[in-house]
């Protein structure tokens, strides 16, 4: 039932949405080739990540497939990393409070990042939302034009948010972040609609992974996509 409201709400809000102001539909995106791009990745180091899958621990194929596609980045591109669920705090609001920006976005950063990775230990919650608004509030400062993130977890929100619920928001005053999600060895179907709608409401990709060649896979291709799906504000006359 949750899922089908889910789908009824997304159906219903994104028309009307486009309909007042003509964007994000379609046949109004603008695919353009643009330098310059910043990316943010974040990661899931919540309890879950500890479990097994094929044998390993979720955090360690996680982190492998992260090393080994982290110097195939552009360098030219600006990367940055922040990770959430590495605390439990001594409230659940401090626990869905952990997000930390462990590196900021600049050039030539992979090496930056595959050394902060071997820090945060799997912990805590999955403040996903909290996240979000997190990086796109502060992250970025100073950065024009495209913000790319590429959100990776094992399971949806569980800190009382609402992703899906946030980006309809965020897309009504904001056109310049786009989210990929990652869900990796999700398997509740309200966690993977909420996901999906996150990913697609900002025009960027969702993808699942079951397994660590899916999981590489799916991090390449959003780590190389060659274009930019930009809505296009149309004025309607």
């Amino acid at each position: 039932m949750k899922i089908i409201t889910l789908l009824a709400l997304i159906m219903f809000a994104l028309p009307a949405f486009a309909s007042q102001y003509g964007v994000y539909r379609p046949e109004n995106y603008q695919m353009r080739q643009q330098g310059g791009e910043r990316m943010l990745f974040i990661l899931d180091f919540s309890n879950s990540m500890s479990e097994s899958l094929d044998g390993r621990r979720k955090v360690d194929l996680m982190l492998d497939t992260m090393r080994e596609i982290l110097p195939k980045i552009n360098k030219n591109i600006s990367v940055g990393l922040r990770v959430y669920g590495h605390k439990m705090g001594f409230t659940p609001i401090d626990a869905c409070r952990a997000s930390t920006l462990l590196v900021a976005p600049a050039p030539m950063n992979s090496a930056a990042i595959a050394g902060a990775l071997s820090g945060p230990k799997p912990r805590g919650m999955t403040p996903i939302t909290y996240s979000l608004k997190e990086a796109v509030k502060n992250d970025f400062i100073g950065f024009p034009g495209k913000k790319h993130i590429i959100l990776l977890t094992d399971g949806g929100e569980n800190c009382d948010e609402s992703p899906c619920k946030w980006v309809m928001e965020l897309v009504k005053v904001r056109k310049d972040v786009v989210i990929d999600v990652i869900a990796f060895n999700v398997t509740e179907e309200d966690d993977l609609a909420q996901l999906e709608c996150t990913s697609l409401v900002t025009g960027g990709k969702f993808h699942t992974a079951n397994t660590a060649a899916e999981l590489a896979r799916s991090l390449n291709n959003s780590v190389n996509a060659q274009k930019e799906v930009e809505a296009k504000i149309i004025p309607n006359y």
